[in-house]
């Protein structure tokens, strides 16, 4: 039986993460049930905009844009981002677009693809400038984001259309297409809304969804439209929730009926066993369904649709997706393989940026909705490793696919589903231009959802990392929470109350579902919880102006098994990789196919090859892990996922610079090279089926965390002591 912990005037009370559930005699607490099924709250916050019936009840409400803001390293991180491409992109990417009322998409034929990266794509990146820049309240990104903002909210026609023209002289563009521009253009507005209450906003939401209403049934149920148009779900309920107009929810279950099913798509998942069977790696029907970007954008459709029809099937999809996609193609740090369709757990197979931002906000919409800690805990191993790992630090550069054990950056053939040579490369363009406007929303829409407001009047911390929350709480109150940390790199987290006047209210702590146990200290006592994976713990007092509460999270060393009985080494929420010599060449891609080079300020691209070896073996004990390693702490820097020489853009001297600066955590262990491993079609072979015999001298080894990585090996085979 676990215990619980009652201390003076407060108590702690581990309790599920909705925080439906109180009691006045602590003592007799009883053991909640642990599942997925999290009942709805029957509380509701009156402080913020939540569900209106018949939608079901959120255990969390999204704070608004702005509300939370980052701190410590992770503000660096986002300076970093805005100093990058996020800042000055649309300065000669496309400094025309039609989204401000140019004409470079129509104009510009030296641009392959410039239908698709202005019309299309830049969207995303218009989602992303106007998320950082509010996040960052940085005045010169406001500036450049409200000339997009302006132009689409004055575009709006008779009919209820806005943004482009549904005649968009290019191929591929109608209105059936263009429908899913405006959908990422929505929820832009959503955000917006937030920091702005602009009063033209929900007119023109308004009238677009009579537009969609009347015209949405005469589309095809194919391609793009059958698969990608359930965007409109997150700003119909958003729009439904502030007006209450019951054709919204009308027209949404038409559309779901119309559309592609992607629940039963998840609970019957097709694209198994890539061993033995043939993926589709088209861009036809089938096709749509096994590329990586569409999954990971569809994964919050079944958590809004269980929120539409309280049918718990669809709750029971979400989390049949997540145990197919991990079984059949799940790759380190939470993300799946995709290097444009599933492909497989080898670690040799990539992961395209896209799909791991966008699966990101999947799962913070999930969470929202379903409650579940889970969710939370892969959500931070995705912004702590994957987005980190594949975006220079300096952010002038990215990958189009990333891999577990990428041991060389070059424009080569490789064993990608349907991706090109210059996928793995780090540049502007490296294969199609999603990823360079996809690459600009993850991290401030991070720090949009650390934090989430509670039914009960509450807050809850979703996820950790150096930030501050100004929130509504109890009956009115606003408070501010700064959360002190160096996490992930570290496990103790600071949580400072600061408050006008006492205030009553509850403060929910997630306890991440790989660590053992916690310390909570609280007025100067300190106590050892236990807990059990989906739980929370509760904070429920009158809290003062200067109240501070530690929470300490062991970060021990554990390893995981991966593919072909290989071994990945984890502490806290990052993996850790082999530290590899890198030699940085710069290249050009103009010529090749959907490639794209501009210089211009730090932007660049580069191939990367290995300078030291990569084939070891590790030496671990798989029962004791924390006994193979010795850790290394070092200051974590102004570009806090870097390492040794990493090529950083030095703004001021224009010019790039070698970083000589180690990464925050070096764990040092042993191990010995395999020298039947090498090379295959230009990426490492699949590891060798491990314990691997080999004779060779016994290495001290390096490993780093992942994100600070360009080179690596994270899943590495084992081989024995003497």
């Amino acid at each position: 039986m676990r215990k619980y912990f009652k201390i003076d005037s407060w108590s702690v009370v581990i309790c599920l993460l909705i925080g439906i559930w109180s009691c006045t005699d602590y003592s007799s607490v009883r053991e909640p049930e642990l599942s997925h099924d999290l009942p709805a709250t029957s509380a509701t916050n009156p402080l913020y905009i939540t569900n209106q019936p018949p939608l079901l009840k959120k255990p969390f409400i999204r704070l608004p844009l702005g509300a939370i803001k980052p701190a410590g390293w992770l503000k660096d991180q986002l300076i970093a981002q805005k100093n990058g491409l996020t800042g000055h992109l649309d300065e000669f990417w496309l400094p025309n677009s039609i989204w401000r009322g140019g004409d470079s998409e129509m104009t510009d034929e030296q641009l392959p693809m410039s239908w698709s990266r202005g019309a299309k794509f830049m969207t995303q990146y218009i989602e992303g400038l106007v998320a950082l820049a509010y996040t960052l309240d940085d005045p010169d990104l406001k500036a450049k984001a409200q000339t997009y903002i302006d132009w689409i909210l004055e575009s709006t026609q008779p009919d209820g259309w806005f943004g482009i023209d549904r005649d968009f002289p290019a191929p591929g563009v109608n209105a059936q297409s263009a429908t899913e521009f405006n959908a990422i253009i929505l929820m832009m507005l959503i955000e917006y809304y937030d920091v702005s209450q602009d009063l033209r906003i929900i007119p023109l939401m308004q009238n677009y969804f009579r537009y969609m209403q009347t015209n949405y049934s005469s589309y095809p149920q194919q391609f793009h439209w059958g698969v990608r148009v359930k965007e409109h779900i997150v700003s119909a309920l958003w729009l439904y929730n502030h007006i209450k107009d019951e054709e919204l929810l009308r027209f949404l279950d038409n559309m779901h009926d119309k559309s592609f099913n992607w629940s039963l798509h998840f609970t019957h998942f097709p694209w198994h066993d890539p061993e033995h069977m043939d993926i589709p790696n088209n861009f036809y029907w089938d096709g749509e369904s096994s590329q990586v970007y569409n999954i990971a954008r569809a994964f919050k459709y079944p958590a809004l649709w269980y929120m539409r029809t309280g049918d718990p099937f669809y709750k029971e999809a979400l989390y049949a997706g997540l145990e197919n996609l991990d079984k059949w193609h799940g790759q380190a740090g939470g993300r799946f393989s995709g290097d444009e369709h599933v492909s497989g757990r080898s670690p040799t197979q990539g992961s395209e940026l896209c799909s791991v931002g966008l699966f990101m906000y999947s799962l913070e919409k999930s969470i929202e909705i379903l409650g579940d800690p889970a969710l939370a805990d892969r959500l931070e191993m995705l912004a702590y490793n994957a987005i980190p790992a594949t975006i220079t630090s300096d952010f002038w550069a990215h990958q189009y696919d990333q891999q577990a054990n990428q041991v060389l950056v070059s424009v080569a053939e490789r064993t990608w589903s349907s991706n090109r040579s210059a996928s793995n490369i780090f540049g502007l363009v490296p294969n199609f231009p999603c990823c360079v406007v996809g690459m600009h929303m993850p991290w401030p829409r991070f720090v949009e959802h650390m934090w989430m407001a509670t039914q009960d009047g509450g807050v809850a911390a979703i996820a950790y990392g150096p930030n501050q929350v100004v929130v509504k709480v109890g009956k009115g109150d606003l408070i501010t929470i700064t959360q002190e940390t160096k996490y992930p790199f570290d496990g103790e987290i600071k949580f400072k109350i600061s408050t006008s006047s006492p205030t009553s209210f509850p403060l929910y702590l997630r306890i991440p579902a790989w660590a053992d146990h916690i310390e909570l200290i609280f007025e100067n006592e300190s106590n050892l919880m236990e807990y059990k994976e989906g739980m929370m713990v509760k904070l429920e007092k009158v809290w003062n102006d200067g109240d501070q509460v530690t929470l300490k999270i062991p970060m021990k060393i554990r390893t995981e098994s991966r593919f072909n009985g290989s071994t990945s080494v984890i502490r806290g929420p990052l993996y850790y990789s082999l530290r590899i010599g890198t030699q940085y060449k710069k290249i050009s891609l103009n010529g090749q196919p959907y490639g794209l080079s501009i210089p211009y300020k730090g932007s660049v691209d580069w191939e990367i090859y290995p300078t030291t070896p990569w084939n070891f073996g590790l030496i671990v004990n798989s029962e004791d892990p924390e006994s193979s390693f010795v850790i290394r702490k070092n200051e974590i820097m102004e570009y806090p996922f870097s390492d040794l020489g990493e090529q950083i853009y030095n703004t001021d001297l224009d010019q790039y610079e070698t970083w000589g600066k180690e990464a925050p955590i070096v764990l040092v262990g042993k191990g010995r090279r395999i020298p039947e491993w090498t090379l295959k079609n230009n990426s490492s072979d699949i590891p060798p089926l491990s314990p691997v015999i080999t004779n060779e001298e016994i290495e001290t080894l390096e490993l780093v965390p992942y994100g600070c990585t360009r080179l690596r090996v994270t899943e590495f085979p084992t081989v024995s002591e003497p």
